[in-house]
């Protein structure tokens, strides 16, 4: 029984170092370029490089592979900090580590990880994920980027979009259909490096919100991989995507709780500060008690997203917890960031101030990783499966 306690206590004290040593990389890398890098749909891949080197880029990866060697506890405690100052850059990381790193140290074989994981935990590559097409969102099993074997390679036809990190990224880890449309063991993945022959990235999505993180078209004419870029075994590819969406989940609701939490804080910090008829606005009923709801959501949210972590940490089936998580918290970003716009006033529909920025990135932590409709039909599928 000590030897858990002591366990769980050396867990607590990581997610304390992280959290601050991230805080403070924020503070002094991110938050004095958000405005700039909103405004002008910049990728800051150069950030990306240094949180490698705070070991942010790979903390889920064994330290074997030049990662951390953390888990998903420590994991969504980074990227609630870096949210909290800029969501579109706890995006990014979130997708390069839960998705492209994650597929690959969670399917690769002994060489694709000794090859790709410490490139990617030491931040030096940045990695994407293609699942999404055009027709096909929620809808990924009839997907039509198609790869054929011919010899001992693969040939890919077909286009992916919506792909964050898709254009600055170094590695692709791509979801192709190898067998017919609709059959779950009919999509096969694959590691595509940037520079291979016969792909490219196309058009850059033109964003409402999340606008430092790059969401591009990932094009595919006649390009051709080796068979050994083939992750896991053929038509596993979908049942592959399904178990890192769980993990994924987790990380999109870490990002709606560090959205919330900083639409909250700034309105907090406001309300205190600006004065009507004489008072501090905060000391309005009407003011304290919206600011009561947003303190009461968003504590739910990281505590539901916390005890997903914790199951993941666990080995535990996460499928439900990681959904309730993610739809809970992506609905309360949204909320609290339009309850934060109201606080401010006139000054929440400026750019002068954080909130319009809130409450323009909540809105894709419902849409991205699933939407929260996806997470309805996953938590009612769990929790109705026995009747």
């Amino acid at each position: 029984m000590g030897s858990i306690e002591s366990s769980q206590e050396q867990r607590n004290e990581n997610c304390k170092l992280i959290k601050n040593a991230v805080r403070d990389f924020a503070d002094r890398k991110i938050k004095p370029n958000v405005r700039s890098w909103d405004e002008a749909q910049y990728f800051p891949t150069e950030v990306f490089h240094e949180l490698g080197e705070l070991g942010v880029m790979g903390m889920l990866v064994p330290e074997e592979f030049g990662g951390a060697g953390l888990g998903y506890k420590e994991y969504v405690s980074a990227i609630i900090e870096l949210s909290k100052v800029d969501p579109s850059i706890g995006l990014s990381m979130a997708a390069h580590n839960s998705l492209c790193t994650n597929h690959i140290l969670m399917f690769g074989n002994a060489a694709q990880k000794k090859t790709y994981l410490p490139k990617l935990a030491s931040g030096t590559w940045i990695g994407a994920w293609g699942l999404t097409e055009p027709n096909t969102g929620s809808d990924a099993g009839n997907m039509s980027t198609v790869a054929i074997r011919e010899g001992n390679d693969w040939i890919i036809n077909g286009s992916k979009n919506f792909i964050t990190n898709g254009k600055n990224g170094n590695v692709t880890v791509l979801i192709t259909r190898t067998g017919e449309p609709g059959d779950k063991h009919g999509a096969t993945a694959f590691i595509i490096e940037q520079g291979t022959p016969g792909f490219t990235a196309g058009r850059k999505e033109d964003k409402l919100g999340m606008r430092a993180s790059e969401t591009v078209e990932l094009l595919f004419q006649n390009c051709r991989v080796p068979d050994s870029q083939r992750l896991g075994e053929i038509g596993d590819g979908f049942v592959q995507s399904l178990k890192v969406l769980d993990g994924g989940r987790i990380s999109i609701a870490a990002l709606g709780v560090g959205t919330a939490l900083g639409a909250y804080e700034a309105a907090l910090e406001y309300s205190k500060q600006r004065q009507q008829f004489g008072k501090r606005i905060c000391d309005f009923q009407a003011i304290a008690f919206k600011l009561a709801d947003m303190y009461t959501d968003v504590q739910a949210s990281s505590l539901l997203t916390f005890h997903a972590a914790e199951l993941k940490d666990n080995g535990a089936k996460v499928s439900l917890a990681s959904a309730v998580a993610k739809y809970h918290s992506s609905e309360t970003a949204v909320r609290v960031a339009n309850d934060a716009v109201q606080v401010f006033g006139g000054y929440g529909y400026t750019k002068d101030y954080p909130a319009e920025k809130f409450y323009r990135d909540s809105k894709l932590c419902t849409i991205g990783e699933g939407t929260s409709e996806i997470q309805k039909i996953v938590i009612s599928k769990e929790i109705l499966k026995d009747f």
